[in-house]
Parts: structure tokens; C-alpha cells; sequence
């Protein structure tokens, strides 16, 4: 199954260099879709012109990103020299805490497809 995502620039650019291996998203409806196997096509924000394609190779669920952070490397994130507080700030300028709480949290363990 193909699933369709939107991306900021710099986690595009980091998923089609081959640093970021790892994507975070909250465990909602759609996501509870995706499997391992499936192919995930990310369109650059804002105008979406631009599309990468992933494999989903793991799915991990957490209840918080925060639990997600301390279980992942940073460097997955293509972030290793971020902090803990720096990794949840920026997160939760993209989803809120009540997001995180109703729906937990989700980290897709990916591989850009040539």
C-alpha cells in the first residue's frame, strides 16, 4: 500500500540524503494504516511539486515523544547534536501535547526507494 505524507524541507532533505532513517508522526488513524512493507510517498511543503519515496521497515509506538527520543538515537533523526529539550520543542511546534495524549506517538523506521 502507498500512503501519502508532507514533509518541511529540511526532513525531506535529510530523508533523500540518507541521514534521516527514522520519521515521526503521531500514531492517529491514518498512520495506524501503514505496515511494515508499505511505501510512503513524502511531498516537500509547501507547494508538494517534490516526492520521495520510502519503504516502512519497523514501526515502533510510544506514548510520548519524549519516551520515543530516549529510545531512538538522535542521529536517526539525522539531529545528533541536538538536545532532548531541543528534539520536544520542535516536535511540539508541529503537534501538540493533547495530540500526543489522545493518540500516542509513532517512529517509522525508513529507506528512501532509488
Amino acid at each position: 500500500m502507498i500512503h501519502s505524507m508532507t514533509l518541511f524541507e529540511r526532513p525531506f532533505h535529510s530523508i533523500k540524503s540518507g541521514r534521516k532513517v527514522v520519521e515521526v508522526r503521531l500514531n492517529d488513524e491514518r498512520r495506524r494504516k501503514v505496515k511494515i512493507g508499505d511505501v510512503i510517498e513524502f511531498a516537500k511543503l509547501p507547494d508538494k511539486k517534490e516526492t520521495i519515496r520510502a519503504e516502512v521497515l519497523e514501526l515502533r509506538e510510544y506514548n510520548t515523544f519524549e519516551e520515543m527520543y530516549e529510545d531512538i538515537p538522535f542521529q536517526d533523526f539525522d539531529c545528533e547534536s541536538w538536545t532532548m529539550e531541543e528534539m520536544i520543542e520542535a516536535t511540539y511546534k508541529i503537534y501538540t501535547r493533547e495530540q500526543e495524549q489522545q493518540w500516542g506517538t509513532l517512529a517509522i523506521k525508513i529507506k528512501e526507494l532509488a
